[in-house]
């Protein structure tokens, strides 16, 4: 398998490609009782900074797989990911993820099951603060 060919494939293009900087690739694998998709950014890809609302319950889980990439959540520093890393992210939090500027990333992406869920996308990350990530 090479940086082009993810392990659950590469998928379509992302329909939620408008919230994104960059192209990524979206391939859902499961759609009853809970979301779980797989979702691939090509290099110096990310979406915008986005909440995930819920009443109860809610947030979402990231299995990384593949590919170096990063995390962040409004005023903390960004965390830097690769395959085998977990992000767990609690409703309500403002936060980015997407691919390092050198490298493919791609992502398992799990909505928590909650109630009253809704995501609400928000301005894009400067390329100012993408660009000075180390």
């Amino acid at each position: 398998m090479n940086q082009n060919e993810p392990l659950f494939g590469l998928g379509e293009k992302n329909p939620y490609g408008k919230f994104f900087v960059g192209q990524s690739y979206l391939k859902m694998l499961v759609t009853e009782g809970m979301s779980v998709a797989n979702v691939t950014f090509e290099p110096g890809c990310r979406n915008n900074w986005h909440i995930h609302h819920a009443k109860s319950g809610g947030g979402q889980i990231l299995l990384c797989v593949a590919g170096q990439g990063w995390y962040q959540e409004w005023g903390q520093p960004a965390r830097a990911l690769k395959a085998g890393d977990v992000v767990v992210i609690p409703p309500e939090i403002k936060h980015w993820h997407g691919a390092a500027e050198d490298s493919w990333f791609t992502h398992l992406a799990i909505e928590v099951p909650g109630e009253g869920t809704e995501n609400e996308w928000l301005e894009p990350v400067s390329e100012e603060a993408y660009h000075s990530l180390p």
